[in-house]
């Protein structure tokens, strides 16, 4: 491969599904405590999801980061330095300010490499959306597709993936603003769940709500059923932030519905996303017609 990949852990890809494509990773920061940044697979090898999420349910309402400039050179200049283009992978452009200062550097960083190239996709998503997509441009990477063919790729497939998912508890967006549409503290005194769903503008929005667990997980397999589109070919997607059980639950409908073959897995969001989204967010990304 004469060019380099590169994620971000907002992606959900830990440096041992990163390793498996070459991709190099962009570690996105959170604090748990005032001024502290903390860098996933920097400051720590394996993110223990579940002392973190109950740090969450404890109280804790950490705080995420964008980085800097100086931060975006000193990930990407060492490949540039070694002659190599670049293919990076991210998370949704318009959900944070993070891209301004990567602008910035990648605007230095041509004046000092110009014989070099790097180039972006936008996932218009985050965590297991952005996952299957990653790992969808892995496997292509790895048959040995250009980087030309990926990017005429990406724009009509970024768009035909999905995800839906729903939040335990709704204080966690509410602080954050991520998602429009509705109200956090009367949600939870009534129990509703509201269903969130990334449109192909990259944002994070509510279009349905559901009376409970149950009712909500009902809402996410049928939206599988209404949207899917050739579900075998691609990978399906659970995410959790530590329901565990819960997301087995949904991976065993979605197996006795449409085939014990379907290719599934189960990823534990990353802490940078977990931190917006709370503990016992449960998801389904896949294959759709559209979002």
């Amino acid at each position: 491969m004469d060019y380099q990949l590169f994620t971000d852990t907002d992606t959900d890809i830990t440096p041992e599904v990163a390793q498996t494509y070459g991709y190099k990773l962009i570690s996105m920061p959170y604090a748990e405590k005032l001024e502290e940044q903390i860098f996933p697979y920097e400051d720590f090898e394996v993110f223990d999801y579940k002392a973190f999420y109950d740090k969450l349910r404890g109280g804790v309402l950490p705080k995420t980061f964008a980085l800097s400039p100086a931060k975006y050179m000193e990930y990407f200049e060492p490949t540039l330095k070694e002659g190599k283009d670049i293919l990076y992978v991210h998370f949704s452009k318009a959900m944070s300010g993070t891209f301004n200062a990567m602008d910035i550097a990648l605007k230095e960083l041509k004046e000092k490499y110009p014989e070099r190239t790097i180039y972006t996709i936008d996932t218009k998503a985050i965590t297991i959306l952005s996952y299957i997509i990653v790992r969808e441009i892995g496997d292509m990477a790895l048959n040995g597709a250009s980087i030309q063919e990926i990017l005429k790729w990406a724009e009509t497939e970024v768009d035909k993936f999905a995800v839906y998912f729903y939040a335990e508890d709704l204080k966690f967006f509410g602080r954050s603003g991520r998602v429009s549409g509705f109200a956090a503290g009367m949600g939870n005194l009534l129990g509703i769940k509201p269903i969130i769903n990334i449109g192909s503008d990259g944002k994070m929005k509510s279009i349905a709500k559901a009376k409970g667990k149950k009712g909500a997980n009902e809402k996410l397999m049928q939206y599988v059923e209404d949207l899917q589109d050739n579900l075998k070919d691609h990978r399906v997607i659970v995410g959790h932030t530590d329901s565990l059980a819960l997301a087995k639950e949904i991976e065993a409908k979605l197996k006795e519905k449409y085939g014990q073959d379907l290719n599934t897995e189960i990823v534990v969001v990353n802490p940078t996303a977990g931190s917006h989204c709370g503990p016992n967010t449960i998801g389904i990304a896949f294959h759709s017609i559209h979002r």
